[in-house]
């Protein structure tokens, strides 16, 4: 097996994903969760396919996503080479870039693998740390 390069850790960061839709948002100060329980991917490094479960909590502003039009974001995912990591921030990006919530969370509860069960949190707007890994 090959050592991890940059190439896998930049990954499927730029890939190429359907379009996120909204529609424009009638009601203020509610909050939205969305279950997508059968969210697939590929690890960049094995190739061996990751599953999990993804949840998009939001508060609206202006708009709200086209449920129709995530289901084939994520269903765009299942080709894709991404480290479970990078999908979520991902998904929080794009998710922000078309929605422009007040607020929002991506947790990625991905299934154990050797053992290991992997949880990511992105949320917008980041939090404030005060140290950064160096």
């Amino acid at each position: 097996m090959p050592e991890y390069t940059t190439a896998h850790a930049k990954a499927g960061i730029k890939a190429r994903l359907p379009a996120l839709e909204c529609w424009p948002n009638q009601y203020p100060g509610y909050e939205v969760m969305i279950e997508i329980p059968e969210f697939t991917a590929v690890c960049p490094r094995t190739g061996l396919p990751d599953f999990g479960l993804v949840r998009i909590r939001y508060l609206p502003k202006r708009w709200c996503v086209e449920l129709k039009a995530l289901k084939y974001y994520v269903n765009g995912y299942r080709e894709v080479g991404i480290f479970q990591e990078n999908a979520v921030n991902r998904i929080l990006e794009d998710f922000v870039r078309a929605v422009k919530p007040v607020r929002a969370v991506v947790t990625g509860e991905f299934n154990a693998r050797g053992g290991i069960k992997t949880i990511v949190e992105a949320r917008y707007p980041k939090r404030n740390e005060t140290s950064q890994p160096q």
